[in-house]
């Protein structure tokens, strides 16, 4: 499985999923290894059992995230080559989430891939969907063209790019009004229902979820890295389009700035906890 759809493929709140958000937030800090021990207390404060994190880990070590190195004779994990570039792409996803302005390029996606490479075809097309393209019609795609970059690496890793051809547009000109349009072209019923989602499960209530009975310790790590694993996915479906293309009642921003204040909020203690646990420098 490729990089790109890797980071969309585990489901948010299993045992794998928060393993690999845990990775993704803290390894890399840690010098870029961790020891299986260390990454079992981790889990630990998540409420996950050893023996349930050492089956995660093997699921990650056959998906090609992590490999096993043993250093001083303790066994540990440190990622691949594919895993570093797929965690430095969700850190911009994550932490800087796009917003497309008004006015703003599109870009179109136009392919046409013979059935003799139907697979490709249907990877393409899962790919282009998790990285927040929407579809106009089979053979056509459309993204802001913040994105063509990724969408060239999808085409270069898949050996289609000879079969597609991008073009650069201003807005595009539809029969009826672009807000129809874009409705159609995206699933934004299902995009504002995991901004809910997530405001559901995070919006503080009282000294809830960013209260200070959460700055430090285990509650603010386990806080902070179930708010990212369950937020890490919606900056990929969603594509950020101008407010004039979405629903009145569209409940992105006000998800975006929870997630704003959160990672304000629980990003130190939860650092600060790791950091105690592995007796190593995370910033």
């Amino acid at each position: 499985m490729s990089a790109v759809l890797d980071d969309m493929d585990s489901r948010p709140g299993s045992t794998t999923s928060l393993l690999r958000t845990v990775i993704g937030l803290y390894l890399r800090e840690a010098g870029g290894w961790m020891s299986t021990k260390d990454l079992v207390l981790l889990m630990d404060a998540l409420g996950t059992s050893g023996t349930v994190t050492r089956t995660a880990l093997g699921r990650l070590r056959k998906k090609e995230v992590v490999r096993l190195e043993t250093r001083d004779g303790n066994p540990g994990f440190t990622l691949t080559g594919g895993a570093a570039t797929m965690l430095a792409r969700g850190d911009r996803r994550i932490f800087t989430p796009r917003s497309m302005e008004p006015g703003d390029p599109w870009c179109l996606v136009s392919f046409s891939i013979p059935e003799t490479e139907r697979e490709k075809r249907h990877q393409l097309r899962r790919r282009l969907h998790w990285i927040g393209c929407g579809t106009v019609a089979a053979g056509l795609w459309i993204c802001p063209d913040s994105l063509r970059d990724e969408v060239e690496e999808i085409l270069a890793d898949l050996g289609l790019r000879d079969m597609a051809t991008l073009f650069v547009t201003g807005s595009p000109m539809v029969g009826g009004t672009l807000p129809d349009a874009a409705a159609k072209w995206w699933d934004l019923d299902a995009i504002a229902g995991l901004h809910r989602d997530f405001l559901h499960h995070h919006r503080p209530a009282g000294t809830g979820a960013m209260g200070q009975d959460l700055d430090g310790g285990a509650a603010a790590f386990a806080t902070y890295v179930r708010s990212i694993d369950r937020w890490r996915i919606i900056p990929y479906l969603d594509p950020g389009l101008p407010a004039d293309l979405l629903p009145t009642d569209w409940p992105g921003a006000e998800a975006a700035a929870l997630f704003g204040r959160m990672v304000e909020t629980l990003s130190a203690p939860s650092a600060a906890f790791v950091r105690n646990t592995l007796g190593a420098t995370v910033s």
